[in-house]
């Protein structure tokens, strides 16, 4: 007879798994669409009444990726390392992969935005913005990287029936 009962360690990846597609796409949806009222698509100028009256840090951020992506990327690390064979391999990729993505988050991204939100229009604060955009591209890269090992890792779960 099939267990039904899936294990706490299937139910963090899962978690995970949704976590980073969820993140990846807010990721991707504000840099694409919410970026540019924060500055101008030249370059030029940092609107930081813009960016916060947006305040998607605490509207947004800190509801799925803050918060939630940084447990289930510790309690990634804690089950990964229990799995066996390419379930170890492609969770503990996927862990290590997004523990860099948030130790990057919480390092240079949030606190950067934060004196941003605080800046005035200026020729640092635009090339301050800038750079940070720019870097977020590579955020970008960490997290797509992180969620597609999970969902490898998810593919072997099911291939080894959830042991």
């Amino acid at each position: 007879m099939m267990n039904l009962k899936p294990s706490a360690a299937e139910i963090f990846l899962w978690l995970f798994v949704l976590n980073l597609g969820v993140s990846l796409g807010a990721g991707l949806y504000e840099h694409r669409i919410v970026l540019p009222r924060w500055l101008d698509a030249t370059g030029a100028h940092w609107f930081a009444e813009a960016a916060r009256q947006d305040n998607v840090g605490l509207r947004f951020w800190a509801f799925v990726s803050t918060g939630p992506l940084t447990l289930l990327t510790l309690a990634s690390l804690f089950f990964a390392t229990r799995a066996t064979g390419p379930l170890r391999t492609w969770w503990l990729a996927a862990a290590v992969v997004a523990l860099v993505d948030r130790l990057l988050t919480f390092s240079y991204f949030i606190p950067t935005m934060m004196r941003l939100m605080q800046a005035s229009d200026t020729s640092a604060s635009v090339e301050s913005a800038v750079l940070w955009a720019r870097l977020n591209h590579l955020r970008h890269l960490l997290v797509a990287g992180a969620w597609f090992a999970s969902l490898q890792a998810l593919s072997w779960l099911r291939l080894q029936g959830g042991r």
